[in-house]
């Protein structure tokens, strides 16, 4: 059962779902309408993921030193501060200033999953870092609905301003969460932690965590301009698609988040396979929908690696130890877009070869090493 604050974290993320559902998957096509090319448009993202990387592992550290609660409370903020610099820019240097600085939110994940591992009562690691997620991709169905229909209508920056109103609402919602009490903790012996830089274990992970993220993310970027510019989809159904995406995500974390971590780690590499395997064979908005349902996984592998991570390291480390994670991924999320806009400029469906190719080979590094870790426990018991 939910506390009070887990409850309140979890609703925050539901609105602010929707809010980032109205505007997520078209911030390529406001780029493109703002003239930008697909090299520059996965320049931009590169450079989102950029300040993301910058800020994980500080806000990691910090959140373990003075509480995870008031960064937190930062991002969010920051974050509504991004949607209305968006909704508000008159030129294409503004509207990539707000999204940089939107992308610089993305140091809540540390903290947030610090706080969330630390009120999550009896539930398991993985099911309470799921569950929020779920949430926040079941109220990220509607906005991309909703989103693509005003975009159409009304156009494109209209969907930012009302996208930074429900993020005002959000960030009303997060501000009654209470301090963390186990945020020091103090009641654990720091004896026991060596220090995540000569966990050996946990560095090797970080090593996987990485490869895979960046396999799983490189179909993602520039699939909406996919879709508009070789499909000839109206944004109205390229929001549609889209919302089957957050379905997915939410689907995928909320079920598959019941699976064991490793069982839901391969999973979710298997889900982008079939991802990239429909939009490269499919057609026809129904059954780019139904792939866009396995983009899920992408969510999904992010909630598995953390608690896997999670288990590898000291409890007083948390918030350092998920820093580390998520800029691994973070770094994933600057180089992955790079390649995927060289592709995509050569050959759209290059995108989506390759990332096939990428996949495969990621899964079967993975089987290899984590066949070989279980081997060696299976002998020392």
């Amino acid at each position: 059962i939910m506390n009070r604050n887990l409850l309140l974290v979890t609703l925050s993320l539901g609105v602010w779902g929707i809010g980032e559902g109205f505007f997520i998957y078209f911030q390529p096509l406001y780029l493109q309408e703002w003239g930008a090319d697909p090299l520059l448009i996965g320049g931009v993202y590169s450079v989102m993921g950029i300040a993301m990387a910058a800020a994980q592992i500080p806000a990691g550290y910090l959140s373990d030193r003075f509480g995870s609660r008031s960064i937190m409370w930062a991002s969010w903020i920051l974050g509504t501060m991004a949607a209305w610099t968006m909704a508000l820019a008159n030129s294409m240097a503004a509207f990539i200033a707000g999204m940089v600085l939107y992308g610089l939110t993305g140091f809540v994940l540390a903290p947030m999953n610090s706080y969330i591992t630390n009120v999550r009562g009896n539930l398991s690691v993985g099911r309470a870092l799921s569950l929020p997620s779920g949430v926040y991709n079941l109220g990220a169905v509607a906005g991309p609905v909703i989103g693509g229909l005003v975009a159409d209508h009304l156009g494109l920056k209209t969907v930012y301003f009302i996208a930074a109103i429900l993020f005002i609402v959000s960030t009303a919602i997060v501000l009654f969460v209470q301090k963390n009490p186990e945020t020091h903790h103090a009641d654990l012996d720091s004896s026991k932690s060596k220090g995540l830089l000569r966990n050996t274990r946990f560095l090797a992970f970080l090593g996987v965590a990485f490869i895979t993220l960046f396999a799983l993310y490189i179909p993602q970027p520039l699939t909406p301009n996919f879709l508009q510019n070789q499909q000839g989809f109206s944004r109205t159904t390229i929001g549609i698609i889209g919302a089957c995406g957050s379905f997915g995500s939410a689907i995928s974390t909320l079920l598959l988040g019941r699976l064991s971590s490793l069982a839901g780690f391969f999973a979710s590499q298997l889900m982008l396979i079939v991802f990239s395997l429909v939009l490269l064979k499919g057609d026809g908005a129904i059954i780019f929908g139904i792939g866009y349902l396995f983009i899920g996984g992408y969510r999904l592998c992010r909630a598995t690696v953390l608690a896997i991570g999670r288990s590898l390291i000291h409890p007083s480390e948390t918030g350092l130890g998920y820093g580390l994670i998520e800029t691994a991924n973070a770094v994933a999320v600057i180089l992955a877009p790079l390649l995927a806009g060289v592709l995509y400029r050569q050959d759209p469906y290059s995108v989506y070869r390759i990332g096939v190719l990428l996949l495969s080979i990621v899964i079967l590094i993975n089987v290899i090493i984590f066949s070989t870790i279980n081997k060696r426990k299976a002998r020392k018991a």
